[in-house]
């Protein structure tokens, strides 16, 4: 089933105006009044977290099959990014969301339905390999412990992957260890207190570890090689993929408000030993300029990729080689970029911008965590760089 959106690419002007987008204008001044509330609770308020919900924020890549919109991905960046330049905590929380909804594709309708025809549900959890699974009637017993639980705290369902063993030997897929990422019943979920960080100290991605919990075998997955159960365009992009680009959705948006707090602050703001504000300074300028220019560039670069990736999925075909390598590339490149874009803001702020009323060191610390994530590391681009070259084909996973 193609999702609705497939009729008519998001780049085309004459596309419907996002609801998503309408609604978070209403919750706007909502989100950035509760900044320093996230930051200090170092969570997202279980009260906000209803409202996101209630939204449709955390539905985006739900199918349509039960319920959701089963957006285009430039349409799920585009929602990411908008609360991302509001509140970058929030807008992880909102992302971590919506790509775990993606699960709704791969898992059978006998669990998919009853988790994600829920408006209300919140799923998130870590991709990190580091529980064990041993295979029991019906399914595995997994214990585990992993990092990065962003959003647990309002969380209904979490997952985590583990290795598989049958009995005390590994099981195999080919040639490597066979790790499965785990559904997990949010009472069988232990949240450790861990989030003590820089940056996105809102987001509430602490540890948490489950005990001998049972797994039934249909309510898990192999990241890469389980199939889809749904054939729309959305589920065909592989989830790890489609972390990559929903990640550095949440840098864009940061990025973004960024460069409109030097605009207000330099409106107004003179430096030492001069009489003109900040942005009449030539020097200020030109950091805007190449800000504006690092970002957009990077973003429309992302949309090619996707725009170019989901009509190849849509007309039933599949991705070339370097139709994946673009779809990596460009993710980690927009992260980057994005990151390069709120430093260049957050030194022409001055002194200004390290005050923790100024939303700008806000903005250095939040994208400088997102920058830290696998998915969108430099490494991708090398690798990346190695598969344009004609070196090698793409690695496991990629």
């Amino acid at each position: 089933m193609n999702p609705p959106s497939a009729a008519r690419s998001p780049l085309d002007p004459r596309r419907t105006p996002l609801v998503e987008l309408e609604v978070l204008r209403a919750l706007s001044a909502k989100i950035t009044s509760r900044a320093e509330e996230c930051e200090a609770a170092r969570r997202l308020p279980d009260d906000l977290a209803t409202e996101l919900a209630r939204a449709g924020l955390f539905r985006i890549m739900v199918p349509t099959l039960y319920g959701g919109p089963e957006r285009h991905p430039i349409e799920c960046i585009r929602v990411i990014e908008e609360v991302s330049r509001l509140d970058g905590s929030v807008g992880w929380c909102v992302m971590i969301g919506a790509t775990t909804a993606l699960l709704a594709g791969y898992l059978p309708e006998r669990w998919a339905r009853p988790i994600y025809s829920d408006p209300m549900v919140i799923t998130c959890g870590s991709t990190t390999p580091t529980g064990k699974a041993t295979i029991v009637d019906g399914g595995y017993q997994v214990s585990g412990r992993w990092p990065w639980g962003s959003g647990i705290h309002n969380s209904r369902w979490i997952t985590g992957v583990a290795q598989v063993f049958d009995g005390d030997t590994p099981r195999l897929l080919g040639d490597q260890p066979e790790q499965r990422l785990m559904l997990f019943e949010a009472g069988d979920v232990e949240i450790l207190d861990t989030w003590n960080v820089s940056g996105l100290r809102g987001t509430g991605s602490h540890d948490f570890r489950v005990e001998r919990a049972f797994v039934p075998a249909d309510r898990s997955i192999v990241l890469g090689v389980t199939p889809p159960v749904l054939d729309g365009p959305l589920y065909r992009i592989p989830i790890i993929t489609s972390l990559g680009f929903a990640v550095c959705g949440v840098a864009l948006g940061i990025a973004r408000r960024a460069i409109e707090e030097l605009l207000l602050l330099g409106a107004h703001k003179a430096p030492a030993g001069s009489r003109r504000p900040l942005l009449e300074i030539t020097t200020i300028q030109e950091r805007i300029g190449e800000a504006e220019s690092r970002l957009r560039s990077a973003r429309a670069f992302l949309f090619e990729a996707l725009d170019g990736a989901y009509s190849t999925l849509a007309a039933g075909e599949s991705l070339t080689i370097s139709q994946r390598c673009d779809l990596r590339v460009a993710a980690a490149n927009a992260a980057l970029q994005s990151a390069a874009a709120v430093d260049l803001m957050y030194h022409a702020g001055g002194g200004s911008s390290i005050h923790l009323a100024s939303p700008l060191q806000r903005c250095f610390r939040d994208v400088h965590v997102v920058t830290q994530h696998q998915r969108v590391s430099p490494f991708v681009i090398q690798q990346a760089g190695r598969i344009y070259a004609g070196l090698g084909e793409p690695p496991p996973g990629f």
